[in-house]
């Protein structure tokens, strides 16, 4: 008899979201064995807010054609009271991701940064530093991705994968 737990792949779009660049890493899920299969950016581009939103649209829609994916990680909104502005104006970025995966029939799941953080180094306050080291240990990679956006994204791919929603 075959264990289909191990036959089974998942493929899982970490999004960080962004006006002006979107990180996102794609991971395939096979049993215990994680593997990144593309990371990169979608840049907003140098439009206004309405331009900048239409680019990382039709950005995450290619994406999804191109990769794939069985689920999406994104990274919740986080407001900080003294710059209200920055949350809205990254809603308008998580509007159109969350648009594109739902278009698509992707199931969204949501992450605070700090639950991201704990989940991959135990300390939901953990530095960009020791996000990027928890990422180059996991894939056993010599250097972090660039831009950070990048190691953001798998992070948050990464973290949906240890949580093992759905699998």
């Amino acid at each position: 008899m075959v264990d289909e737990s191990l036959s089974t792949t998942r493929r899982i779009l970490g999004i960080d979201p962004g006006v002006n660049v979107t990180g996102y890493g794609v991971l395939d899920q096979r049993a215990n064995k994680l593997e990144i299969v593309e990371a990169g950016v979608i840049r907003g581009g140098k439009d206004e807010l309405p331009g900048k939103v239409k680019n990382i649209f039709e950005g995450i829609v290619d994406l999804i054609e191109s990769v794939k994916p069985d689920q999406m990680a994104i990274e919740k909104l986080y407001s900080h009271y003294a710059h209200p502005m920055t949350s809205i104006i990254m809603g308008h970025a998580r509007g159109v991701i969350c648009l594109a995966a739902a278009q698509s029939d992707i199931p969204i799941y949501h992450y605070a940064s700090t639950k991201i953080k704990k989940v991959l180094t135990g300390n939901g306050r953990a530095s960009k530093e020791q996000m990027q080291a928890s990422i180059c240990r996991e894939f056993n990679l010599p250097g972090p991705p660039e831009p950070n956006d990048v190691a953001d994204a798998l992070a948050i791919a990464l973290c949906h994968a240890y949580l093992g929603k759905e699998y």
